[in-house]
């Protein structure tokens, strides 16, 4: 196993399992490890810190990859070499996988079209997990596995990388648009790596895509299986759309009716397309209708994704913490009204050309707040366009921004950006707006 983070230790867990010798390398030094490697050690497996020797790739028969290291170590191009097999945590689970996959991925919206679907299977009382790259990986969600199971799986590029077993039943893709670009040398290569999920897939099984997504079209030609399709703005066949500000299926059940739009608990255009996708999926793993709409209007949104926080003084603030790259933080800002909104935008830039969505943030944001290392970029693309406010901090530009808002404004952290400038990851930031908002709030109530 290279790489001791959350899935290299489901990873190695299962494997040892199964009845393998297996040894756990990682780059850091073992005090950055916490308890982890006494927890693998007591159930008999070896782990080094330090580093990933080349030599380690002599004598493996087989070589499990954490998403996050990088494809050309000094290890895997050995291992490569010499014809060592390299798997992801994903493939290793989908290797001893007994149930049904909804595997899902995208850009954009995949974490909540994969929530979405999981809270419709379990409602409807199909066992199985929900997870994948969202929070427990899939080596864990074996745990419900069985002849009987959905497993709704979200699944990330690095991670379809690597996969060649996983067969999904059904396969979506919510969208495409760049990211990742530090890693991948092209949008081309990122979008193969996508592609991939739908190329894995047998003939009898489903894909989904999105009707309304230019760039998704590039997939077309990669489906193996039936294809389906979703779209806010016009009906499809076979797939799942809107009629009547109605979501509506149309597939080899014939065509129903589920729910109205405003009977959906979530902001914005497009969380009624990830609403139309889970219904699409879920109702072609086999749920029935009535429980695709209990699932649907008892869903609640994720932590830091676009997750409303608190209303204070009559301002409303919204943790978009995992919008790390500029399409998400466009969807965000569309779900509020033009004008309305105080952004706060900016951390770890990922490349992104800034000038080029200058007017479409003019257009719709009151203010802008910016913070992190991408702040100088983005305040000269939005010069003379928008009002921008360099905070530094996000816990300095909840405050700038709730002291410029008024009652029925909108306070946004959506970024558009990495964390890694001043934050562990996207949650620690989300967290760290949710107490300042927290705090502001306490501190009105005492005001009062």
């Amino acid at each position: 196993m290279v790489g001791l983070a959350k899935s290299g230790f489901a990873a190695a867990r299962l494997a040892r399992a199964k009845g393998a010798q297996v040894l756990v390398v990682d780059r850091r030094a073992e005090t950055e490890l916490g308890q982890l490697p006494q927890k693998l050690r007591e159930s008999g497996v070896e782990v080094r810190s330090g580093g990933h020797p080349a030599r380690l790739a002599e004598a493996a028969d087989l070589l499990v990859i954490s998403p996050g290291v990088p494809a050309d170590t000094e290890l895997l191009r050995a291992a490569r070499v010499r014809g060592v097999p390299l798997w992801g945590e994903v493939e290793l689970a989908a290797r001893f996988c007994r149930g049904r996959i909804i595997g899902i991925t995208g850009s954009n919206g995949k974490s909540t079209v994969t929530t979405m679907a999981g809270q419709i299977l379990r409602g409807a009382g199909i066992p199985g997990g929900t997870g994948g790259n969202l929070d427990t990986p899939f080596c864990d969600l074996l745990a419900e596995d069985g002849a009987d199971a959905v497993h709704a799986v979200e699944l990330s590029s690095f991670q379809l990388e690597t996969v060649d077993a996983l067969q999904p039943d059904v396969a979506v893709i919510v969208n495409l648009s760049p990211d990742h670009l530090d890693r991948y040398g092209s949008y081309d290569d990122y979008a193969r790596a996508k592609a991939r999920l739908l190329e894995v897939q047998q003939p009898a099984g489903a894909a989904v895509l999105n009707s309304d997504d230019r760039d998704s079209a590039r997939f077309h030609e990669a489906v193996r299986g039936r294809l389906h399709t979703f779209s806010t703005n016009r009906e499809v066949e076979p797939g799942a759309f809107l009629r009547d500000d109605c979501l509506t299926l149309r597939t080899e059940y014939g065509e129903e009716t589920l729910l109205r739009v405003d009977e959906l608990p979530l902001p914005g255009e497009h969380n009624v397309a990830n609403a139309l996708a889970a219904a699409l999926a879920c109702r072609l793993a086999g749920c029935a209708p009535r429980a695709i709409v209990r699932g649907l209007r008892g869903y609640r949104s994720l932590p830091h994704r676009l997750e409303s926080i608190a209303e204070v003084a009559g301002v409303r603030f919204y943790n978009d913490s995992k919008a790390t790259n500029s399409a998400s933080m466009l969807r965000a800002l569309a779900a509020f009204a033009p004008g309305t909104v105080h952004l706060i935008l900016g951390g770890q830039d990922k490349g992104t050309d800034w000038q080029s969505l200058a007017r479409e943030i003019g257009r719709r944001a009151k203010r802008v707040l910016l913070v992190g290392n991408a702040a100088p970029a983005i305040h000269l693309a939005l010069a003379g366009v928008t009002v921008t406010k360099d905070c530094r901090t996000v816990r300095q530009a909840v405050r700038t921004a709730f002291a410029g808002a008024t009652p029925g404004d909108v306070v946004l952290l959506s970024p558009g950006c990495a964390s890694f400038d001043q934050y562990r990851n996207f949650e620690e930031r989300g967290e760290d707006f949710r107490n300042t908002v927290q705090a502001l709030g306490l501190e009105e109530s005492s005001d009062a």
